[in-house]
């Protein structure tokens, strides 16, 4: 009777051996078929005669903000720091930088005349000016990008006038540059088109000037302006003014947590040479 009892014994250990064996090769199988189902998905395309994967276009809209970028960034800065204009004509030199005057008199105790009405549109047809053949060399490289991986590139735009596919706008807290031109891309595949090309620049030139418009309102009227007025307002806002021996007032408006800043000049209601003196 013992000796029955251990037989069962000994087949039920062999039982839970044979169950854990073929528990181990199925944990194996399973592995296998894992690792060939991602094998054919990476590699199907490749293994058909004939077969290639579907070709991906590069983002164009991505190559363009990369090439155009820094450099609208340089020309936004300069024009910035030259009072809205590239290459000033009318202008007071500070610090070897020429600040253009936004508002003159040659004449003393006399205000001073507005010498850019429409600042915006003028900041923004200089920005445009600036940037304009930056944006055709880009194109340019796109189009050697895009031929050197053998896609069929086709643009429709005047690279020689390309400022008539331009749109740049000055809005809060956003410098964007707009390209519309048609430009199709193809390889082998349905031609993918794109229509619209958008260039952001994290930049708060539309409020500096909004600042310095205001200020040039009160040259106007009274010949000078208050700046802590101004930093009780906008507390991120620093104005400073520097008056200049021969009447003129440099205005330096600066973002405290951006470092941006709109400098120029005014020269109104000024005053003759020891005038007040005893």
């Amino acid at each position: 009777m013992k000796k029955r009892e251990n037989n069962c014994i000994l087949d039920l250990s062999l039982f839970n051996k044979n169950k854990k064996a073929q528990l181990a090769i199925f944990v194996v199988i399973a592995v296998v078929i894992a690792v060939a189902g991602v094998l054919i998905f990476l590699f199907y395309p490749q293994i058909l005669p004939g077969a290639a994967p579907p070709a991906r276009v590069e983002n164009p809209a991505g190559i363009l903000q990369s090439c155009l970028e820094e450099n609208l960034t340089e020309i936004v800065e300069k024009i910035s720091s030259q009072g809205g204009d590239l290459d000033p004509k009318h202008y007071i030199l500070y610090k070897g930088e020429k600040l253009k005057y936004l508002c003159y008199t040659s004449q003393y105790y006399v205000p001073c005349v507005v010498q850019e009405p429409l600042i915006f549109n003028h900041v923004t047809s200089e920005i445009k000016n600036g940037i304009s053949g930056k944006v055709t060399e880009c194109f340019d490289e796109m189009q050697n990008f895009y031929e050197e991986e053998g896609y069929t590139y086709d643009l429709d735009a005047d690279l020689r006038n390309i400022e008539g596919a331009m749109n740049l706008e000055l809005l809060p807290k956003k410098v964007v540059l707009t390209l519309n031109t048609l430009l199709t891309v193809s390889k082998g595949e349905e031609p993918q088109r794109f229509e619209k090309f958008v260039i952001l620049l994290d930049n708060n030139l539309y409020e500096l000037l909004s600042i310095a418009t205001s200020i040039i309102s009160f040259e106007v009227s009274i010949g000078d302006a208050e700046t802590t007025d101004y930093m009780n307002i906008y507390h991120d806002l620093k104005v400073e003014k520097i008056v200049q021996g021969e009447g003129s007032t440099i205005y330096i408006l600066t973002d405290r947590n951006t470092g941006n800043k709109f400098q120029f000049a005014s020269r109104s209601i000024a005053l003759p040479p020891g005038y007040g003196l005893a």
